[in-house]
């Protein structure tokens, strides 16, 4: 029986995630090469295909890149800092959606796919936010975002079915500007939002949609906007692989 706190992995994961930390620590700088498989395998004591295994995880997560006759890589860019706050507020007037100008601002192309959008009961912890009783609906709108034409985020907007309702985010179609801008020429401007982050095991459809590799953990944020009242109409949960994305937010210092 293994003792508590003992790391039962294989061999091959336990360097991976040694080199994935000093990757995403900035230890091993973008572009840098990573020792030879030799020097690798004198360090860790283990035999070349262990090696060679943790260099696929690795490469499988984008975080190398092998290059014929010169080595293994890292990345030129690993994890990305995404700003949370930015896309809050609505677009100003004739603006694209905040994911594509944001994209825009770091040389990426930013789009979105629309998977899904219905009325229906929703998760327990968003119907919590609204109020609801047990049985009661909001409008759901779900979409795959995409850079350069990767997958990205998966997220899941619900609004309140009686602000919703009859109206474009009802609809199966894009909405200029995105839902902040909508919201607030319907009288419901964004004012606040609150984000509670947590890391977990994808599922199935999150593997297939966001094409992640093995053992790699995802990034959930649940947001809730609410406006200048206090009013909640629109909590979101977003998923999006936990190696690849960094999420940045500023925190002013209180009075």
């Amino acid at each position: 029986m293994a003792r508590p706190h003992e790391d039962t992995r294989p061999s091959h994961k336990q360097i991976a995630a040694e080199l994935r930390a000093l990757i995403l620590s900035g230890d091993m700088v973008p572009g840098s090469k990573v020792p030879s498989v030799r020097d690798l395998i004198s360090r860790y004591g283990v035999v070349n295909q262990t090696i060679q295994r943790a260099l696929k995880l690795l490469k499988d997560e984008q975080l190398l890149v092998g290059k014929a006759g010169s080595g293994i890589f890292v990345r030129g860019t690993t994890q990305q800092v995404i700003d949370p706050a930015s896309y809050m507020p609505p677009s100003p007037e004739g603006a694209a959606y905040s994911w594509i100008t944001e994209a825009t601002k770091r040389n990426q192309q930013g789009s979105t796919e629309l998977l899904e959008v219905a009325e229906s009961e929703p998760p327990a912890q968003v119907a919590e936010v609204f109020g609801l009783a047990q049985g009661g609906t909001a409008v759901m709108r779900y979409r795959l975002m995409l850079l350069d034409g990767e997958p990205a985020e998966l997220v899941h907007s619900y609004y309140p079915a009686d602000i919703a309702r009859s109206t474009a985010l009802a609809h199966r179609r894009r909405i200029k500007g995105g839902s902040p801008t909508l919201l607030a020429e319907m009288g419901f401007p964004p004012k606040d939002s609150v984000d509670r982050v947590s890391v977990r095991v994808p599922t199935p459809e999150e593997v297939r949609l966001l094409e992640l590799p093995e053992d790699v953990p995802v990034l959930r944020t649940f947001r809730i906007v609410t406006t200048d009242t206090g009013l909640p109409i629109e909590v979101s949960v977003m998923v999006k692989a936990g190696h690849l994305y960094e999420l940045q937010y500023r925190v002013p210092s209180q009075p």
